[in-house]
């Protein structure tokens, strides 16, 4: 069972210890229901490193137990050996206590948390048990960074449920900077009776979105960014996450070639940059394969640090199986780090001058590749062979295909005026055309500012 994380949730800046301010989450919400569930089995919440995780998890039991217990098995790797007596709740527990006496676990009332999972999955074996015995709530986070469940003797299924959670969405970013769910609310109200926005609007909005796709997601940048009030430090905390997330390739990628993942991950804003933004493994080393690589982008995807947009064999219903896994764009999880890793003179002009030179297409696609992945958006484009017809992105409701397409600047969206046009396309009956706009609805395509990505999953749920 999977919760998906498209709560509302009125969000604002809380106190974190002495000199840490807490962003409260979507995840907020969803833990607490959780809580409330009479049948709730344990959890287990997934996501790429450094999205907020333990953070929210501890945030949550502070508030909602009289006792929790934590375990972190990458700081602390005695506790791996608990489960060297079996999988049994009783000696599990007993196991937890001789190696800290102090972990006091209640009849009633405490909360167990296993933190860093990647480091130690088979403690989700154990979960099943824990779920049958009932006397306590579990709650596993871990990166998806080199988790193999099928390498795991049993993991539980049926005796979990699993959520995956992602860096702030520009949603949580908006109530981070100390708008409500007002704002939220009139931004979808201008999208869903296509009623233009102010001046003053489009203004604020504009400038709002620029900030977050300048930032991104990660916790630590937008703390630092609201507790500074400016982009002071961000860069650096940012270049920090990516290599990170290199230090972890060569840290948990078993069984691959480190230096192929590391290739593919570098590659990426090279390839978005160019006007055919399909990735081509051909370009990323002499002589490279599709075979040798596909595992690497993969482990890329799994691990949350990348999302892969395939190209459909023909825009049509259904998606699912409608797709070439050979031909495929590739996008980082999070804008902000996309950014970060742009050459310095696009830096520079970025933040000095809001211009991103050749990047700007490979950013706004990026943007909206991400909003859609953060809404459990499937992503998939359209390139026609030997033809100039190209589409960005699909959404669907139950029986129309809507094509999206994604303008860096003005243009008059020839591809998504032919699918609308022609009756080859019979699945296709109005399109989005997302960019430096205003709202508006001319020949069946709905005109939006970038910033209304983030709401197009509840737009169509609403038709």
């Amino acid at each position: 069972m999977i919760f998906l994380l498209n709560l509302a949730h009125f969000i604002v800046l809380y106190s974190w210890g002495d000199d840490m301010t807490y962003l409260r989450r979507k995840i907020d919400k969803l833990l607490f229901d959780w809580k409330q569930d009479k049948g709730r089995k344990p959890l287990i919440v997934k996501g790429a490193r450094q999205i907020g995780k333990t953070e929210s998890i501890l945030r949550f039991a502070k508030d909602n137990y009289d006792n929790y217990i934590y375990i972190n098995f990458v700081e602390e790797p005695k506790y791996r050996h608990i489960l060297d007596n079996g999988y049994a709740v009783n000696d599990i527990i007993k196991n937890i206590s001789l190696i800290d006496p102090n972990k006091i676990f209640s009849k009633s009332g405490t909360l167990i948390i296993f933190d860093e999972l990647q480091a130690f999955p088979d403690i989700t074996t154990s979960l099943k048990f824990f779920c049958i015995d009932g006397r306590f709530d579990v709650i596993c986070s871990g990166s998806l960074l080199g988790i193999s469940y099928q390498q795991i003797e049993s993991n539980s299924v049926g005796y979990k449920t699993d959520i995956e959670m992602c860096s702030l969405d520009f949603e949580e970013f908006l109530w981070a900077k100390g708008h409500d769910e007002k704002m939220i609310d009139d931004i979808y109200d201008h999208i869903r009776n296509q009623k233009p926005f102010s001046q003053l609007e489009m203004s604020l909005y504009t400038e709002l979105f620029i900030d977050y796709y300048v930032l991104g997601g990660m916790p630590a940048v937008v703390r630092t960014y609201i507790e500074k009030g400016t982009f002071e430090g961000t860069l650096a905390i940012q270049r920090q996450l990516l290599a990170d997330y290199r230090e972890d390739i060569r840290k948990y990628a078993y069984g691959l070639d480190q230096a192929r993942i590391i290739n593919v991950f570098d590659h990426i804003p090279v390839q978005l940059a160019k006007e055919n933004r399909k990735f081509q493994i051909s370009k990323v080393a002499h002589g490279a394969r599709f075979k040798d690589y596909v595992g690497c982008i993969e482990w890329l995807k799994d691990s949350g640090i990348i999302q892969v947009c395939y190209c459909l064999n023909y825009p049509e219903l259904p998606l699912r199986g409608n797709y070439d896994e050979r031909k495929f764009k590739l996008y980082f999880a999070d804008t902000g780090l996309l950014v970060a890793s742009l050459d310095e003179e696009a830096q520079d002009d970025l933040r000095a001058n809001k211009n991103l030179g050749v990047y700007k297409g490979a950013v706004f696609e990026n943007i909206v590749a991400e909003a859609f992945y953060k809404s459990h958006l499937p992503l998939y484009y359209y390139k026609k062979e030997d033809s100039t017809l190209e589409i960005d992105f699909f959404l669907r409701t139950k029986n129309d295909l809507i094509p999206v397409e994604t303008k860096a600047a003005t243009g008059n969206a020839k591809s998504l005026k032919t699918l609308l046009n022609s009756p080859a396309y019979p699945d296709i009956k109005r399109g989005i055309k997302l960019g430096k706009y205003n709202i508006g609805w001319e020949n069946n395509i709905l005109t939006l500012p970038y910033f209304c990505a983030f709401l197009l999953k509840r737009l169509l749920a609403d038709i």
